[in-house]
């Protein structure tokens, strides 16, 4: 039976994407597809080129057929074995994107961001969904997201997920080196296009890869090869300004090592980065400081809403140990006065968030953000995390991303907002409870000048204001004469045990 024109345009894509394969490969590759799709296939016509329009008809005709139920882990299980067929074997991307490399960091990265979107690993259609606006404040202009492309959880796949016994514990997380090529299962996701880029850092294996439901352009994953916790020390600051030399047009940082102040993943460590500047990373410096022991650093506290401190030199090697001297010290420092205290007991409640990148002269930055994830009776979640009036718009931790001046707010806002909304031009509504006095508000400070026009700007503002509150929130000292006052008293023990 002749082959369908489907099949044909997919397998006329693998050939010209994939240098494994070659004309010759024509038959063989159109078994493949059939084996997963299913030879009821056949029949189908297809009007487009596109390679992922191509592969999603052809996860389209395997529900339609049976072959797999219409369920999102089992069309994204599908759709990127499809995609495997696509995209080089992991030795073929890592030769090509060192092979890159030697014109410039940026042609290998070009190189490897495209393969990425080209095959559908990172999923741009569904970032595209994402709502993403900026809201002047006196620190810049804060970067707004709610996120909109994880897709939300399938009832029918979380029933059978529970059914599912997975006893092997593998891959150990998501962001092992195991993920690489892994099929998926109902509540793993699947990771057959997935290719990562291996590098050393003083003889230690890491990988590179991009973030598949990207925040930001090309947001980058740097993740260690062996399966251990997250954790800040001097060997941090090595890899960061180590990872930031090799890829000198990215920056990178890393989440906190501790709950409450640090990201979602504290099993493995990892940095994120990518090709993008934050508010943070360019706010002026509120005052620079004396350093002696350090002559070749450039110090400063940055005008921020956080407690940054920002160390610039012309090498990497003289910042690591001035940072260290800085991360060591705020481990253990207290200051009752302002509910700052580095232990309970034998539990320690400091670390840094810390951010490498380069200068526009070639030099070096790392800013080092004090966290304290303390909490009390009065803030249970966490003294220096949003407090609860902030929580109906932001109640997660405020990870390495947030702290650098973008929020990734939930996809609940969408709607709950239109709600608002509709609140502020008095029509019938259906808001949330927890909205109400921020709601009420904003109908005051509004008073007279709500409209149909301008009704969902004014609330997307308002909503950028919110997460500004988070970030002073979340500022261990604040931004008013005393908590000042209480920085520059930390920085003198710094610079003076020296």
């Amino acid at each position: 039976m002749a082959k369908t024109a489907l099949v044909a345009a997919f397998v006329n894509a693998i050939i010209a994407a994939n240098p494994e394969y070659e004309a010759v490969d024509d038959v063989y590759l159109s078994n493949r597809i059939l084996a997963l799709v299913g030879d009821d296939a056949l029949p189908l016509t297809t009007g487009t080129t596109n390679v992922i329009d191509l592969k999603n008809e052809l996860v389209d005709h395997a529900v339609t057929t049976g072959v797999i139920d219409d369920s999102q882990p089992d069309r994204d299980i599908l759709g990127d074995q499809l995609m495997d067929l696509y995209t080089p074997t992991p030795g073929m991307v890592n030769r090509e994107f060192w092979k890159q490399y030697r014109d410039s960091p940026e042609a290998a990265t070009n190189y490897f961001h495209h393969l990425s979107e080209a095959n559908d690993y990172i999923q741009t259609r569904r970032i595209a969904k994402n709502i993403r606006y900026l809201t002047p404040t006196d620190y810049g202009k804060l970067e707004i997201t709610i996120n909109l492309s994880k897709p939300e959880k399938d009832p029918k796949a979380i029933a059978a997920a529970a059914q599912q016994k997975n006893t092997n514990n593998y891959p150990q997380c998501q962001l092992c080196l195991q993920n690489e090529g892994y099929k998926g299962r109902l509540d793993f996701p699947a990771r057959s296009n997935h290719r990562i880029i291996r590098f050393d850092i003083n003889g230690h294996h890491w990988g590179f890869q991009y973030s598949p439901y990207a925040y930001f352009n090309e947001h980058s994953i740097f993740l260690d090869t062996i399966h251990e916790p997250m954790h800040i020390n001097r060997q941090t600051f090595v890899n960061l300004l180590h990872i930031v030399t090799v890829w000198p047009h990215y920056f990178v940082g890393s989440n906190a090592d501790l709950p409450i102040v640090g990201g979602s993943m504290l099993s493995h460590e990892h940095y994120q980065g990518g090709r993008h500047t934050f508010p943070m990373t360019v706010a002026p410096l509120d005052s620079t400081f004396a350093w002696p022991a350090h002559p070749d650093v450039t110090a400063g506290i940055a005008h921020w809403p956080m407690s940054d401190i920002r160390l610039t030199a012309k090498t990497a090697e003289a910042l690591i140990p001035a940072a260290e001297e800085i991360r060591a010290a705020w481990q253990n420092y207290s200051d009752e006065s302002l509910n700052i205290r580095a232990y309970t007991d034998d539990t320690q409640h400091h670390t840094v968030t810390p951010i490498a990148s380069r200068t526009s002269d070639g030099g070096y930055q790392l800013d080092l953000v004090l966290r304290d994830n303390q909490t009390s009776d009065q803030y249970p979640d966490g003294i220096f995390h949003p407090h609860q009036d902030v929580q109906h718009i932001k109640k997660e931790n405020i990870g390495l991303i947030e702290v650098m001046g973008l929020a990734v707010l939930p996809a609940r806002l969408k709607s709950e907002l239109a709600e608002v909304e509709k609140f502020l031009l008095g029509q019938d509504n259906a808001m949330k409870d927890y909205h109400r006095p921020w709601a009420e508000q904003l109908v005051k400070d509004n008073a007279g000048q709500l409209t149909a026009d301008n009704v969902e700007d004014i609330v997307r503002q308002a909503v950028g204001h919110v997460f500004l509150r988070v970030l002073m929130d979340a500022g261990v000292y604040k931004r008013d004469a005393a908590g000042q006052a209480g920085f520059r008293k930390f920085i003198t023990h710094v610079t003076e045990a020296n």
